[in-house]
């Protein structure tokens, strides 16, 4: 890690930047149908720019040749990453097909028959985080969350539909939620359907009510979810999972704000703010035909996206004390966990977090982590000096030599108790001082 961060700094000195400025760049269109457009991009902005056709691109091009959703662009540091989205004619930098790759400034991209240039502008400043560590019910250490509040904020004020994007478990819900609880409409309901998580066949159903005897099994009328959320947020969880046919209608009650319940004939009037979230890359899902473009384009109109836990270790310690707090308020969480936490990859992001807090919390020094192989064997004699040497012998990190010696005492542990009740589970249990739930768990983990 020091080495990379060796590096990194060398490459900024050469080139003249600070990794804390946010760099800005244009693009000019110097050869095609619209020769002189130009756009800027800096560190600012939460969500990649596009530049296509597509009423949806920042930068919207009318060059034929060009794909609706053609190349994506992003700051990353000092640099522009470039990331073709699958189009038709590809993207070329100095006449070089990429996939992806990274600008500095200087270059002319190709998209089409047409040409941009790519300039980097003066140095920017780095933006200054909101001193605040939340924004409603979400909590953040990290500049790249924070960053994102007084955008939050804004959107919060206005009704206009929000998508937010991110990895599972990054906490797009309680963004929703925070939308919501700040915003004029914070009295009325904040209603959640996840489309992945209803059959296809009663999705529409759901969304809009139906009619008694509108099909098998409707034994009466039902209002759907648009009628509950009035005069509130309709939070639409996994959107890019909703069937392509129920997008028309969907785009349909949130253009006119109205509905129409299954089997009925009367259109109902609802004021309903949609907010909506997925895991999915929704552009790639667009370009292929599987996302309406009209229906992305409406729902876009404010777009966050939520980096995953591993690229914000500073906030793990934060959440992971109101997690800890939440279910014990006099539950501490101890530095080397945290320490071992913030090396983590956190595929589950916050949400796994959550869960390894309430694992911690429950069962203490007895929660060994599922990731901790146990690759020696400690002598089966009885939990003495040889033992303990063994395990230093490795030279582990803390945490690691602590959970070895805690999982080969508990394994023995548990073996034992369970050998005096006559193999009892909950004789075993009571004896051991620990409710019968947790000891299942144990057991569970120590085979």
């Amino acid at each position: 890690m020091a080495e990379h961060s060796d590096v990194a700094t060398e490459l900024n000195r050469a080139l003249g930047t600070d990794p804390n400025d946010e760099a800005a760049f244009s693009l000019t269109v110097v050869d095609g149908p619209d020769k002189g457009a130009t756009f800027r991009i800096d560190g600012a902005q939460e969500m990649e720019a596009l530049v296509g056709q597509s009423p949806a691109c920042q930068l919207r091009l009318t060059d034929p040749t060009v794909s609706r959703r053609h190349v994506a662009l992003e700051v990353a540091g000092h640099r522009l990453r470039v990331r073709d989205l699958g189009s038709k004619n590809g993207t070329f930098i100095e006449r070089v097909l990429v996939v992806e790759a990274f600008v500095g400034g200087g270059e002319r991209m190709t998209v089409g028959a047409s040409t941009l240039l790519v300039s980097r502008e003066t140095k920017q400043p780095a933006i200054a985080s909101p001193d605040t560590p939340r924004f409603g019910p979400l909590l953040a250490e990290s500049r790249a969350v924070r960053r994102l509040f007084p955008l939050l904020e804004r959107l919060s004020a206005k009704a206009v539909p929000v998508l937010i994007e991110g990895e599972t478990g990054t906490g797009k819900e309680v963004v929703a939620r925070a939308i919501h609880e700040q915003g004029p409409r914070a009295k009325g309901p904040f209603v959640v359907f996840d489309c992945s998580a209803v059959a296809a066949n009663v999705i529409e159903s759901e969304l809009f009510g139906h009619e008694r005897g509108a099909f098998t099994g409707a034994v009466a009328t039902r209002i759907g979810l648009f009628e509950q959320a009035d005069r509130g947020t309709l939070f639409l969880d996994e959107l890019g999972d909703l069937p392509l046919d129920l997008q028309g209608k969907l785009l349909r009650a949130i253009e006119r704000s109205e509905v129409k319940h299954v089997g009925g004939n009367q259109w109902i009037h609802i004021d309903v703010r949609v907010v909506a979230a997925t895991r999915r890359n929704i552009d790639d899902y667009v370009q292929s035909g599987r996302f309406r473009d009209d229906l992305f384009h409406r729902l876009a109109v404010g777009r966050i996206e939520l980096p995953p836990l591993r690229k914000r270790p500073e906030d793990i310690a934060v959440l992971a004390r109101h997690f800890a707090h939440e279910v014990d308020p006099e539950a501490t969480i101890p530095e080397h966990l945290l320490a071992d936490w913030r090396d983590r990859p956190w595929p589950g992001n916050v949400r796994e977090l959550r869960n390894a807090v309430l694992r911690h919390v429950a069962l203490g020094d007895a929660n060994i982590d599922d990731d901790v192989e146990v690759a020696m064997t400690i002598p089966r004699a009885g939990m003495g000096e040889s033992e303990i040497d063994a395990v230093l012998r490795l030279r582990l990190p803390f945490s690691k030599a602590r959970a070895r010696v805690l999982k080969t005492f508990e394994q023995r542990y548990l073996e034992d108790v369970l050998a005096a009740s006559g193999g009892s589970v909950q004789k075993a249990a009571q004896a051991s001082g620990v409710a019968l739930r947790y000891f299942q768990i144990l057991r569970a983990r120590s085979r």
